[in-house]
């Protein structure tokens, strides 16, 4: 029930929000997400690499192309914000990335007979995959920060993620089990099966959460209706725009280390195939560890501490500045330096630093002078998508050079990571600028249930 009260006159309407169950249950959808999108930017990869023995750029690319096409999340954001329902977005945009994905799979037949007719097919496969990405993954971020206490969008955002990750586990043990004996048919049936299950899942989730109400009375008003006018509402905020130049360096550097971290072990401290991919597992475990921290801190403390999440995001990014810093000293030391423990602590800071900036992400969504939670949750998103195609290029390059340079690996991994480090405290020292007046509002919205009529 919604908490009324009477303050200068003016009547103001602040519920509760959603309850943990109704958080989860929209996690369930992003884990649905999560479950397609791994076959078509993990599975198919080795499938298009090893059993089609294209070069390893064909399926880089593509995957730069399905990030790439996510730069249009603003435009879907503000669909759903003009749009009657954000629901149909949400479903909508899962449907077309299990369709988008079954077509991506099934591009591997016609690679077997013609490579025109295959990469062209892809390119359209995994344009669609990006757009529907965009137009689901926007709009359900949106929904949540809606329909989320703001003391709790922190914790909703950690939940979210936590189920994403589970998502793609439970999807690559399943559809691993399932592959084999491999064949190009095999991999179209279980991917479809995969996206009718994840839809399945997704409109369970979904369903019946749009009619709640949402936090406070400026989110049931009329959004802006102009895309212009929304856009120019989210790039005249000093905050959004920090914030935007934020996820953007932030998940730069966070991108950035991804391709390279497994050839640094095994080049520099001789591990092999399979001890490099248990030292990711490993960085995964601190990722969830770091996730972990922040939503349980945020979830009992979250309401006394307005400013938790954004310390979190300066914490954690000074946190991953230092491990990074670490692994390039590491260089010098190596195979000598304990790298599974420098690992874990770039894992559990990256996972700390990244869910608090989606929390953050979900209160900011919120301070627009009109209700377009769509259009700022696309700009970030775009943004994000754009960090993380650029960032698995540029860390690659810059390695290629470094070594063309030098001509030692140790130097060149080195100076790559103290670049990733130099931009973590570019993005600390971002971090401690945003956010600022969230905690003032938020505790206007929370004191508005309980002061009495003047």
């Amino acid at each position: 029930m919604p908490n009324m009260s009477i303050t200068g006159g003016n009547s103001v309407t602040v519920t509760s929000g959603l309850s943990w169950l109704s958080i989860v249950r929209l996690g369930l959808v992003q884990a649905a997400l999560g479950a397609i999108v791994v076959l078509t930017t993990s599975t198919l990869n080795r499938v298009m690499i090893v059993e089609l023995g294209l070069a390893a750029v064909i399926p880089g690319l593509l995957v730069g192309l399905h990030y790439g096409v996510q730069i249009t999340r603003p435009v879907w954001g503000h669909k759903s914000d003009t749009g009657r329902s954000r629901t149909q977005w949400i479903l909508g945009g899962l449907a077309l990335l299990a369709l988008a994905g079954t077509g991506a799979a099934a591009t591997t037949l016609l690679f077997e007979h013609s490579f025109l007719l295959g990469i062209l097919a892809a390119i359209i496969a995994y344009a669609l995959i990006g757009i529907g990405i965009g137009a689901s993954g926007t709009s359900l971020l949106a929904l949540i920060a809606m329909k989320t206490a703001v003391e709790r969008r922190a914790a909703a955002a950690t939940i979210t993620w936590m189920l994403m990750i589970t998502g793609i586990i439970v999807t690559s043990i399943i559809v691993g089990a399932q592959l084999d004996p491999y064949s190009h048919e095999r991999l179209i049936a279980v991917t479809a099966a995969a996206g009718i299950v994840a839809f399945g899942i997704g409109l369970i989730g979904v369903a019946g959460m749009e009619a709640k109400p949402s936090v406070d009375q400026k989110d049931e008003g009329a959004p802006t209706s102009s895309f212009r006018e929304s856009l120019q509402d989210v790039l005249q905020d000093q905050e959004a725009r920090l914030f935007t130049l934020f996820i953007f360096v932030s998940m730069l550097a966070f991108a950035t280390q991804d391709l390279i971290l497994e050839p640094y072990a095994g080049l520099l401290f001789g591990m092999t195939p399979g001890e490099t991919t248990s030292l990711s597992g490993t960085q995964h475990a601190g990722v969830l560890l770091g996730m972990v921290l922040v939503g349980v801190s945020t979830a009992i403390f979250g309401k006394r501490y307005l400013g938790l999440p954004r310390s979190f995001i300066v914490g954690g990014c000074f946190g991953s500045a230092f491990a990074l810093a670490a692994l390039a000293v590491s260089t010098q030391s190596a195979p000598l330096w304990p790298l599974e423990v420098n690992i874990f602590l770039l894992g559990a800071t990256n996972g700390a630093f990244a869910v608090a900036a989606v929390g953050t992400m979900m209160i900011l969504a919120g301070k627009g002078h009109k209700s377009n939670y769509g259009m700022r949750m696309g700009v970030w998103g775009a943004a994000q998508a754009i960090a993380f195609g650029l960032g698995g290029v540029l860390g690659t390059v810059a390695l290629d050079i470094g070594r063309w340079l030098t001509a030692s690996d140790a130097l060149a991994f080195a100076a790559v990571f103290t670049i990733e480090a130099s931009l973590f405290l570019i993005s600390a020292v971002v971090a401690t600028r945003i956010g600022q007046h969230v905690a003032t509002r938020s505790a206007t919205l929370s004191n508005a249930a309980i002061m009495p009529g003047e």
